[in-house]
């Protein structure tokens, strides 16, 4: 059974940078992909950036693009995802999902983690 844990959420102002992790156990992620979506109050869930950890092949939602960058840790269960510039709009909770091929849906996705809380004031 495949678990995975975020951390690294946290209260920032706009502007700021915060890097979140994916972190899993029950396996490595050779040959795996690793997805982040998020979800805010009332909204819907919103897919954020994808990376297969072995090919480091990356996909971007649109609120993504140019701020957040998706990445490999050196150690083969781990994920991070490096958000810059923050905006209040970023404000949701952020979850890492753990599949078998690069999608935007997260349908695709088999496991989850249960989330961390990213707040940005303006």
């Amino acid at each position: 059974q495949v678990q995975l844990a975020e951390s690294g959420g946290g209260l920032v102002q706009a502007g700021a940078s915060l890097r979140l992790s994916c972190a899993a156990s029950g396996r490595t992620f050779d040959n795996y992909v690793i997805v982040w979506f998020r979800q805010a109050p009332g909204k819907e869930r919103e897919f954020v950036a994808a990376i297969n950890w072995s090919h480091e092949n990356t996909i971007y939602g649109d609120s993504a693009k140019g701020r957040f960058t998706i990445s490999r840790g050196n150690a083969k269960n781990t994920v991070y995802l490096q958000m810059n510039s923050l905006k209040p709009e970023d404000t949701a909770g952020y979850y890492c999902g753990g599949g078998k091929y690069l999608s935007r849906v997260a349908s695709e996705y088999d496991y989850w983690g249960q989330g961390t809380q990213v707040t940005v004031s303006s």
